[in-house]
Formats: structure tokens, sequence, C-alpha cells
């Protein structure tokens, strides 16, 4: 028996009638009863029409960009005590969608002639490319041809892409999924920071991230104040600039504050497929390669030539799981020189061949 999850944004004061086919099927809602009931209110000028948006879920979402993003649409019709936003949520198929930790969540209708809106989001999380099929594709390309707004959460980039839309755009993914998403499309040229807005292209790396892009777009259509009240109330700190690295510093991350050894570091993240002159970067840095050596034995545990074989397994790893590419391309894509000086060492690593990586991910 199944899980089934449904979100405050479809519970939230709405009535719900759940259909009787296969899996509960479609969920019919109350028109315009996008409104819930709160304590805290911001005034804002009464509007002719609510900003309307479409989300599309796809096999595997990630549930965390998904409610990251509705929620403060939620709040901010709460707060201002009308429907600034109206929302409704698609799947392929008019089915339940599961998401990528295995529940599943109703939608109000299949794919097909849109109400009346103005932007779309596609919500992806693992195995975007598997996900993202034609029709979900043609359907974002359509969109985008009438001038709506076309967005991608977590690894929806993957359904714009194939749609052919983002060409010579800035735009952006879970860094996870970088590596295999241009291998898959290496003439387009993602970024990793929080997310991207390019006109009428809008993209963000997943997680929290969505609340950050859609609290930007909150303040965009309705103002600063309620962008910050919103913010307030989704308990988010401080909303963060697009710009921003997804990942922490590497300071952060491993706990080190040695400039020598960040820059090290930082460099074999730069170059994890190519050959890094450890003996030049460290006569650039004033340091000898054998101090190099000593400060990665000390603070890190491993040689400098083991933590970027590590590097480059990670992305290998990725790569199997994520494209279509063959154990050989993926060997030479991250920089090892042999298929069997990268068969053992990826054995060694996580305990198994990597055609088994590759069996596990076309299963």
């Amino acid at each position: 028996m199944h899980n089934r999850c449904t979100t405050d944004a479809y519970e939230t004061r709405r009535s719900v009638k759940i259909g009787s086919s296969v899996r509960g099927g479609p969920v019919e809602k109350v028109a315009g009863n996008f409104v819930p009931k709160g304590v805290a209110h911001v005034p804002v000028a009464r509007v002719a029409e609510p900003l309307r948006l479409a989300f599309v879920l796809l096999p595997d979402f990630s549930l965390i960009a998904f409610s990251s993003a509705i929620e403060p649409l939620r709040i901010a019709n709460q707060l201002s005590g009308q429907a600034l936003f109206e929302w409704e949520v698609m799947s392929e198929s008019g089915l339940p969608v599961r998401c990528s930790n295995g529940l599943e969540v109703n939608v109000d209708r299949a794919l097909g002639e849109p109400k009346a809106r103005s932007m779309v989001f596609v919500c992806a999380g693992v195995e975007p490319e598997k996900s993202a099929s034609k029709r979900v594709a043609d359907f974002l390309r359509a969109e985008w041809r009438k001038g709506a707004v076309v967005g991608g959460l977590c690894t929806g980039a993957y359904a714009l892409a194939r749609a052919g839309i983002l060409e010579g755009r800035q735009f952006t993914l879970h860094w996870e999924n970088l590596p295999p998403f241009v291998e898959t499309y290496p003439k387009l040229k993602p970024v990793e920071q929080l997310y991207c807005i390019d006109d009428r292209i809008f993209t963000c790396a997943g997680g929290a991230a969505a609340t950050d892009l859609f609290i930007e777009i909150i303040a965009r259509s309705f103002g600063g104040k309620l962008g910050d009240a919103v913010l307030r109330m989704c308990l988010h700190g401080q909303q963060r600039p697009a710009h921003l690295r997804q990942r922490m510093s590497v300071s952060s991350t491993i706990g080190i504050r040695n400039p020598v050894l960040v820059a090290v570091i930082e460099a074999f993240e730069a170059n994890v497929t190519g050959e890094v002159d450890l003996v030049a970067l460290s006569a650039e840095l004033g340091v000898s390669r054998r101090q190099v050596e000593r400060l990665f034995e000390k603070h890190v545990g491993v040689s400098p030539k083991q933590y970027l074989n590590g590097l480059r397994l990670e992305r290998a790893r990725g790569l199997l799981s994520e494209t279509d590419m063959s154990v050989s391309a993926v060997a030479y894509a991250c920089g090892f020189q042999t298929v069997n000086t990268f068969s053992k060492a990826f054995r060694l690593r996580y305990g198994h061949a990597p055609v088994v990586t590759r069996r596990k991910a076309g299963a």
C-alpha cells in the first residue's frame, strides 16, 4: 500500500473531492479558494486578477523543492487576505506522482490546454533525463512560445533543455546533477548558483533555493514589504541573492582554514577532469610540493593524488547513474588514463565494479 502526501497548498482552506479513478484520481478544487486565514496581515492593494501558475510534477520529483516553492505563494495570499496567486498542479497522466522520498502527491489534472496564466514550473528530482519526456518538453515549448514564464525547480532544467529553450540563457540546477547535465547537453552552460532569472526563464537549484526564488517573484510582483513578511513567516532567516553558490566554501565544508590547503582543493575541484600540476601550483602559492603533501596528510588524512581521485570517482559515479555514457567514456571524461585504472579505483572505493552502478541506474 502506498503512502500519500498532500501538502498544505492542497488542503488549507480548500474543499477537495477525491475522484474514483486509479490511485485516488484527480483532485477537484473550489475555484478561487486559495486564501487561508491567519493572524499576521500585510496590506496590499486589491488586485483585479491573481497571478496564475502551474506546476508540472515529474516522476521522482523533489518534494522539498516543490513545497519550498508553493508555500511562499500560500503565505503571500494569507498575509494579504486575497488571492494574489492561484495555482494548479499537473502530471503527464493526470494520476498522482510519486516523489523521490516515496510519497505520492495528488494533482489537479493531466497536461492539456492550460487555463490562463503567466508562469509554468516543472519540478523534477532524481534521474531527470528519464523523467523529462517528449510530451512534457513539447508542452513547455508551447507555453514558452505563447509568452509564458517557464521555469525549472531542482533538476527541471533537463525538461527545459529537451524543450530547446535554454540555449544562450543563464540557468541552473542542483549542483549534484551539473556534471551529467553538461555531458548530456554539452552546448548548454549551466551555472552553479541558487537561482537564475533570465528574461522568461526562471530556474533554481531546488531545496531551500526554491523559497529564495519565489520570494523574489513575490517581491517583484507585489512589493518588497510583502516579500520580507513571507520570508519571516517561512523562518528563512534572510533572502539569499541569486548568485550565491549552492555549496558551502571548501573551508566550511571540511572545517579547514589553512589558505594554502583550501586553494589547492579549490584548484582540484575546478579541474576534476584535467591534470593539475601540483609542483607549479605549490610554487604559485609560495610553498613546496612536500609542504602541500604534509598539509593533506595532517588535515585531510589522504595524499593530494588520493583526494583528487576521490573527486573524480564521485563525478564518475554520478555520470554512470544519470547518463547513458559507457564505462570507458566515463573513465576518460573523469580524467583516468585507462579503463582498467578507473575500474580498479572505483571497485576499491565503492565495493563493486562501475558496470554494477550502471545496471542499477538502468533498473
